[in-house]
């Protein structure tokens, strides 16, 4: 996506890359592919509107989280698929690492409990697994990173020279990085048995790296900004001051509270995360509720069932009938992330009848993201005891007005949809912009944003409490499945 200085859509371009599950539970990336879907997706867009390299001041880089590679410092070549952020292989290590500790063993440390859902577990099942990975690890061969340090190398030389590098965001969503001291925590690594070695350097979100070189279709545009997709949505939306949250729908759902320069521990299931960091200036910090598969539980039932021929269509089918007809969908395909932390749990379609048809299981799909992310504000407001007031929403789902509508009628208060939707593109060209002067201050993005759309909620307190009570019933019916 190119965007100009009042943070409008110049161009986009944008391509499906091919989702792998081996197994179940198991789910991965060709990293190659989407290295080279993004050097077509940056030529197209480019070329959409006659745009040259010198007419682009800065490129930033947004990427899903803790999606996992592992490369070949010499080749560039990947010893194994990338692991995607939402597949539960490592659950087992996991529980193995906890010990009698427990899940909370690093979350001083880390913000993170030990979960399948980071990075650091991942990159140890691949050395364990495959074949002399462990070897070369030791021996400085192989690098690791998440998907924003895979594209960086590459984007900065490669085998030529390319930089290892990440920023804090997605430093801190591997379970290796102290929080406090933004730097990988050296005791965690040897007790996960990952090498330091393969680490890369980090990073601030907002900072020149280096020219980008030729392959990548920008030579000489200098990488200037690398985010999380959540924090870079935090930037996109300018929910740059403590207090203020914002919700992205897309694969998941992920609801940021931005708590300022100190990190606040959860007592009700969400993580503490680097929010982002602008140059030199301190850290900011953030509380966050992960939610798994809310996106893409619409792809499931394109891809998986074929009850839909394209997204869209979720929508068209839940308005066809009035409610959910006592149908709920509990999407636990890799257990439940926050607030409740159950990798026991697994997807559950409940309340089935005869009067039951399709249409009211496209219902259940929509209205189980709205669900989800009630379940996170109540943990929020619990945990920083403010009380929302409205809800910043953006990300692929915020389209389906039905959806939108329903979400604010289940929380009780206003939903608010940004004029430009992706935000998490937006957010990573800010913070790009920010580190060349192009916007002067963060007050330039505060300026920039402006409402796109508004939902206020019309339901009755006794329907939403009816239909909430409905849902944990529910959610109760996909524990122990694993």
């Amino acid at each position: 996506m190119v965007f100009d200085r009042a943070g409008r859509v110049v161009a986009s371009e944008q391509l499906e890359h091919q989702q792998i599950f081996p197994r179940a539970g198991w789910v991965e990336h060709d990293p190659v592919e989407i290295w080279r879907n993004t050097r077509r997706v940056a030529a197209a867009a480019m070329a959409a509107v006659e745009l040259l390299p010198g007419d682009i001041v800065a490129c930033g880089i947004t990427n899903q989280r803790e999606t996992t590679v592992v490369w070949d410092r010499a080749t560039g070549v990947p010893v194994h698929n990338a692991i995607v952020w939402q597949d539960t292989r490592t659950d087992a290590l996991c529980e193995e690492l906890a010990g009698d500790e427990g899940v909370d063993r690093y979350r001083t440390r880390t913000g993170l409990p030990l979960a399948a859902y980071f990075a650091g577990p991942k990159i140890r099942w691949i050395l364990d697994n495959v074949d002399g990975a462990r070897e070369r690890a030791e021996r400085g061969e192989l690098a690791f990173g998440t998907m924003d340090c895979w594209l960086a190398w590459h984007m900065t030389g490669g085998v030529d020279g390319g930089l290892h590098v990440t920023d804090v965001t997605n430093a801190s969503r591997t379970m290796l990085m102290d929080l406090h001291a933004l730097a990988w925590d050296e005791q965690i690594c040897a007790e996960m048995g990952v090498p330091v070695s393969m680490l890369p350097e980090i990073r601030s979100s907002s900072e020149v790296i280096a020219p980008l070189r030729a392959e990548g279709a920008l030579p000489g545009v200098p990488l200037a900004g690398i985010l999380g997709d959540q924090q870079a949505a935090m930037f996109g939306q300018a929910c740059l001051d403590p207090g203020e949250a914002k919700n992205t729908y897309g694969t998941g759902n992920f609801l940021l509270l931005n708590t300022g320069t100190e990190p606040v521990y959860s007592d009700h299931g969400l993580l503490t995360t680097v929010c982002y960091r602008i140059g030199d200036d301190d850290a900011r910090y953030a509380l966050e509720g992960s939610i798994a598969v809310t996106g893409s539980l619409v792809q499931w039932l394109r891809d998986n069932l074929g009850l839909i021929s394209d997204a869209a269509q979720v929508e068209e089918l839940a308005r066809a009938v009035d409610d959910n007809g006592g149908v709920y969908f509990v999407p636990a395909f890799s257990g439940l992330f926050a607030p409740r932390w159950r990798a026991d749990a697994r997807g559950v379609i409940v309340g089935l009848t005869r009067f039951a048809n399709r249409n009211h299981i496209a219902r259940a799909v929509l209205e189980a993201s709205a669900y989800q992310t009630r379940e996170v504000i109540e943990a929020m407001e619990a945990d920083s005891g403010v009380t929302l007031n409205t809800l910043k929403v953006d990300g692929g789902m915020v389209v389906n007005e039905l959806l939108m509508q329903f979400q604010s009628d289940i929380l009780d208060v206003p939903v608010v949809r940004p004029v430009v939707n992706e935000t998490t593109a937006l957010g990573a060209a800010y913070a790009a912009g920010l580190a060349v002067g192009y916007w002067e201050s963060t007050d330039d993005i505060r300026a920039n944003w402006a409402e796109g759309g508004r939902w206020d909620p019309r339901m009755p307190n006794e329907q939403r409490d009816e239909l909430f009570a409905g849902w944990n019933q529910a959610v109760e019916h996909s524990f122990g499945l694993a």
